[in-house]
């Protein structure tokens, strides 16, 4: 019990240091580890594997939608930079220069991608030619690179994973609808498999990303009442195909030019699980992503047919569900410490009392319920559980959310909010960006987004007091 004690010590409370705690979630728990490159993480097989089965969720999405995998080079010449202006100026300071060759200075400085919606819009142009080359439903699994100056492992790396859908239209009703329906995908995939609930909405101009007509945005909200941008969709319209000559010959023979949209995701949504689900004790995972989901603990293992059962145990579950045993010579306080502390989302305890009596012990890592169960009617038992997880943190999440979530009728009050209680702050907005600048300055907040789910609250701005064009969420954001 002592070891106990000391595993769950070593993870500082939530509500001591919540920076603290979340790094030490993610190096006591195997997430990642920092690298010798500054800002750069090593991901660890543990956050890694949670990775994959996020990859291989969202990849069956975008391919039931129609999407495509491909890849595209980590490099682009300058000069295809710097092609679209309000693109190359908002990630400007976030560039990373190849300047050499071993010995020999480029001729051109090559960028290691922070982005490729230059490589995408220069190759688009060399394949589309006819309507019928079209829609292109384009998506790539990479990593980018962006010169952060402030790096925290999962949230803001200089490398970090993602996927980037890029897609080319005929129309711009067709891209408006690819945007959207991406967007949907997202929240989908937050709420269905990552237990996260999400506000859609319509980022303000001030935080449309740098290029794009428009930019949709999913929004989630941490346990420290900080919000987390954890998906983005933007509608290009035609700027991008214009620079780069993307033209078609539509079905009357005339050229026109294509709608094209981009949108990601990345492995920053691996902090929003630590920092929406996990506790005190260490990483709470959903059991769609969670790399094991239920770890087998043989008590009293050194007596005579616990281990064998424990292994028949494995093998009637591993059929449907993903299983380990821990048959490590550690006491078994310090194995339930330690797979509470990796989120594991179910334990089964077996032992010699439980084998006479023909059952098992089940725990939930999220609530610690204890459950006896005949081991006649486990499978049915486990699913159930698993199912019950799954939907019950997805309705912590969305109560602490809704808890967390104010109404500002005037400056002060907006002031007081973020000062006190932080969260998602609803409030109106004119739709000036002075006075959205003016909301940060004396505040620290931002406007998280515009939600399709438009309230009036009230007639006038927040700020101004002038009449009001929107509700916005507001909020201080990682």
């Amino acid at each position: 019990m002592s070891n106990e004690k000391k595993l769950v010590e070593a993870i500082t409370s939530m509500d001591v240091d919540f920076a603290q705690w979340y790094t030490d979630i993610i190096k006591k728990a195997d997430l990642a580890d920092y690298s010798s490159v500054r800002g750069c993480m090593i991901i660890r097989p543990y956050g890694y594997a949670i990775w994959e089965f996020m990859q291989k969720d969202l990849d069956a999405r975008f391919k039931e939608t129609g999407h495509e995998n491909v890849y595209m080079p980590m490099f682009i010449p300058e000069s295809l930079l710097q092609k679209e202006k309000d693109h190359v100026e908002g990630f400007a300071p976030e560039v990373a220069w190849v300047t050499h060759g071993g010995k020999e200075e480029l001729a051109e400085r090559l960028c290691v991608r922070p982005t490729s919606e230059t490589l995408f819009c220069d190759h688009y142009a060399n394949i589309i030619h006819s309507y019928r080359d079209l829609p292109k439903l384009y998506n790539q699994w990479c990593s980018v690179v962006r010169w952060e100056k402030t790096t925290r492992p999962f949230l803001r790396t200089l490398e970090f994973l993602w996927q980037e859908g890029h897609t080319a239209h005929a129309t711009a009703e067709e891209a408006q609808e690819e945007t959207i329906r991406m967007l949907n995908v997202y929240a989908d995939f937050c709420e269905q498999t990552l237990a996260i609930p999400v506000v859609k909405g319509k980022k303000t101009d001030k935080e449309k990303f740098a290029g794009a007509k428009a930019t949709y945005t999913i929004e989630s909200l941490m346990h420290d009442g900080k919000a987390l941008q954890s998906g983005t969709s933007h509608n290009f319209g035609d700027g991008f195909a214009r620079t780069f000559g993307i033209q078609y010959t539509d079905s009357a023979n005339k050229l026109q030019y294509v709608h094209q949209t981009s949108w990601g995701v990345t492995t920053r949504l691996i902090g929003a699980i630590i920092m929406v689900h996990g506790d005190d004790n260490g990483l709470v995972l959903p059991p769609k992503i969670a790399p094991v989901q239920l770890v087998v603990i043989p008590v009293q293992q050194h007596k005579e047919g616990v281990l064998p059962k424990a292994e028949e145990i494995k093998a009637r579950l591993q059929k449907n569900v993903r299983v380990k045993i821990d048959d490590s010579d550690r006491m078994p306080g310090w194995k339930f410490s330690e797979h509470e502390m990796r989120g594991v989302p179910l334990r089964l305890e077996i032992g010699p009392k439980d084998i006479e009596k023909n059952q098992c012990v089940l725990v939930r890592r999220d609530t610690r319920e204890k459950f006896f169960v005949s081991l006649d009617e486990m499978e049915a038992k486990v699913e159930q559980l698993l199912m019950d997880i799954q939907r019950d943190l997805l309705e912590k999440a969305r109560a602490l959310r809704d808890k967390k979530t104010y109404t500002a009728l005037s400056l002060d009050e907006f002031s007081r909010i973020i000062e006190e209680t932080p969260g998602f702050i609803k409030a109106m907005w004119c739709g000036e960006q002075a006075c959205e600048d003016a909301l940060k300055e004396k505040t620290g907040a931002t406007a998280r987004c515009i939600p399709f789910e438009q309230e009036n609250l009230a007639d006038t701005c927040v700020c101004c007091g002038r009449p009001a064009k929107h509700l916005v969420y507001w909020g201080k954001a990682y």
